[in-house]
């Protein structure tokens, strides 16, 4: 008798071909969603079927494992009781609502940042109080549940013939249950180190065929398990000396002199020239704000006013990238001038977040009021630990009283609220005589997109066109305010984006997704300018400080790309797993499994070629991840009393 004519067999076996089944309807609605990004041929298309096939059976081996322990071990008495039996049908129903909800839940992912399951949505299990209030307030929530359940027990009701012939066949004797039972075993444990992220997709290519071949909850599971990853064990890697040399070359300066305490050490001291500039500072960082909103920028559909009018008044950048693709990594580059380094940011790894060498810490040893302001609560995402960890002082919406609050949505108060507490903050400040800096953080343009009535004509909640024309808003009503302010002329605003609305694309790194804005504003101080070569967000906090003449003891990676003698420029951009220089026309990428690529000509035609360790930029490229990695590791960018930096800079 053939094995799956035995009833454990034949039970699995409905909850496996369910589960396949819906795997392949939600690939197939994926690929529809994006089928000429995908830009398959026949042969890549059974690849993608192919390869999704394995995925699917990788993840099924280990989902189905409990079950089936449960199973082949239950006594006959008990699998013939009709109360089992039942129970048997309730799990099958509530496997199939599970799997269909997975499906709705990947559905609404992809349709969000075109990809699978990824670190971002192991983030959002960890801050499920904001994420839930979210898609409470972005979608039909309850009346999708119910019909989910509906269609659960449909299938199931249809499935009610072969349910029955499963519980009246025969039962595997049990031996040769225990056989089955160690061949599922033997079968995961081979699964484990067959399948990982990349394999068998591979690395290269088209970015949305691999993620069409890949299994949703494969890929949570498996970036769960590595939100870390040691740099020195999965990428490319050069000598010591290498690193040391290409490193330094890429961070020197005229007005530099390293006082690294060993060769991968990059801490030096900067001599900027000119009397230091005791000069108030706000940072606005602005939530997933695109360049190419800006009407500045070419967009047509006038969402930014406010914007394209400050930016001919401005410092402004052209060509500004972000270093990732998450609020944490623009805060981590920003504040602490750091390429984003593999898995985790430094802002979320908890235990380990605090006590580096910060922008907050800088204008600390100033004599400055450094303050983190937040419209959202400061636990998301780790921020307090982080910033409270790092010099600043923290205000969230934990610390500001309800009827302060005019607008408040799942992820905190609207960016008006935010902006009048920054005009107390820095009023507080100025009365008592003491120089700030002001660190914001927006959110009113992330979804469910909702905000105040009637300040802009887009109605609230109607998608992020509205919420950038909103957060448009109210930073003019913020400047307007300042402007009438006795600090506003002894301040420098910089407005600056934390990532791009959508990082997706065909690539794994399509630079063109990462382009942001930056303008640095003060009209009666900073000349009015356009600055056109390519920088990074690493580069914001040494750009600054060099604004201001400060000198100070420095741990960035970034450099002041305003200096004549300042190398070429290039922007540091990543995904978690793959780390990327873009040096304005090509774009160096690493890899997992020490996977070396460059796409020639990024901005363009974007040619996709392997490449080796002799490749200039591709060494470039590695200095600086490998470098950054074993900084973060060895603590050298760890923050030191700013008295020391005064008095070696006395002595030379």
């Amino acid at each position: 008798m053939p094995q799956l004519h035995y009833a454990q067999l034949r039970y699995l076996s409905i909850i496996v071909l369910s589960w396949l089944a819906v795997f392949c309807l939600t690939r197939s609605l994926l690929l529809a969603s994006h089928l000429a990004d995908a830009n398959l041929s026949l042969l890549q298309l059974a690849g993608v079927y192919g390869i999704g096939l394995i995925y699917d059976l990788g993840f099924l081996l280990y989902a189905i494992l409990p079950l089936a322990l449960y199973l082949l071990v239950c006594p006959a008495r008990l699998w013939q009781r009709r109360g089992h039996q039942w129970l048997l049908v309730g799990l099958l129903g509530m496997s199939l609502f599970a799997m269909l909800f997975t499906a709705v839940a990947e559905w609404l992912f992809w349709d969000e940042f075109g990809v699978r399951f990824n670190f971002i949505a192991v983030d959002y299990l960890v801050y499920s109080e904001e994420v839930i209030n979210n898609i409470l307030e972005s979608y039909p929530i309850y009346p999708l549940i119910a019909l989910l359940v509906l269609i659960a027990a449909a299938i199931s009701v249809a499935l009610y013939r072969p349910l029955q012939a499963a519980f009246n066949a025969p039962l595997l004797p049990r031996a040769r249950a225990l056989a089955n039972l160690a061949i599922l075993f033997l079968l995961a444990g081979l699964n484990g180190f067959s399948i990982g992220q990349d394999t068998p997709r591979g690395l290269g290519g088209n970015a949305y065929q691999r993620e069409l071949a890949s299994n949703g909850p494969f890929q949570f599971f498996a970036a769960f398990r590595n939100n870390e990853l040691d740099y020195q064990q999965f990428y490319a890697t050069l000598p010591e000396q290498a690193v040391v040399r290409l490193l330094r070359d890429e961070v020197s300066e005229s007005n530099a002199h390293f006082i690294g305490s060993e060769p991968q050490d990059i801490r030096r001291l900067i001599d900027n020239p000119g009397q230091p500039l005791p000069l108030n500072v706000v940072l606005v960082t602005i939530e997933s704000l695109s360049a190419k909103y800006l009407g500045s920028f070419g967009d047509t559909r006038g969402l930014t006013p406010n914007l394209d009018e400050l930016r001919p008044h401005s410092l402004s950048f052209s060509n500004f990238y972000a270093t990732g693709t998450r609020t944490d990594r623009g805060l981590e580059a920003i504040t602490l001038s750091i390429p984003p380094t593999p898995g985790r940011s430094i802002v979320k790894r908890i235990g380990r977040e605090s006590g580096y060498g910060s922008l907050g810490q800088q204008f600390n040893a100033l004599g400055y009021d450094s303050v983190f302001i937040y419209g959202g609560r400061g636990y998301f995402d780790n921020m307090n630990a982080f910033f409270g960890g790092n010099g600043y002082r923290v205000v969230d919406q934990s610390s500001v009283a309800e009827d302060d609050m005019a607008f408040k949505n799942a992820w905190g108060m609207s960016d008006e609220d935010l902006f009048r507490q920054t005009l107390k903050v820095a009023d507080a400040d100025h009365a008592q005589g003491k120089p700030f800096f002001l660190q914001l953080m927006t959110t009113s343009n992330h979804r469910p997109y909702t905000y105040p009535d009637g300040r802009i004509d887009i109605p609230s909640g109607e998608g992020r066109e509205g919420a950038v024309k909103y957060t448009d808003y109210a930073i003019g009503q913020f400047l307007q305010q300042a402007r009438a302010k006795p600090w506003f002329d002894r301040t420098v605003f910089v407005f600056v984006a934390d990532h791009t609305a959508g990082s997706a694309g065909q690539e794994d790194l399509p630079v063109a997704n990462y382009h942001i804005p930056l303008f640095i504003y003060a009209p009666a101080l900073i000349k009015p300018r356009e600055f056109n070569e390519v920088a990074s967000q690493i580069d914001l906090a040494p750009t600054l400080l060099g604004l201001l003449n400060v000198d100070y003891s420095s741990t960035f990676f970034g450099r002041n790309v305003l200096r004549e003698d300042r190398a070429p420029g290039r922007a540091l951009i990543g995904n978690y797993q793959h780390l990327g220089l873009f040096d304005g026309a090509n774009l160096a990428i690493l890899s997992p499994r020490r996977g070396m690529r460059r796409h020639d000509d990024a901005l363009g035609l974007s040619q996709e070629t392997s490449t080796a360790l002799s490749d200039s930029l591709m060494q470039r490229n590695i200095a600086y991840y490998q470098g950054a990695s074993h900084a973060f590791k060895k603590r050298l960018i760890a923050w030191s009393p700013a008295a020391a930096t005064q008095e070696q800079l006395s002595k030379r």
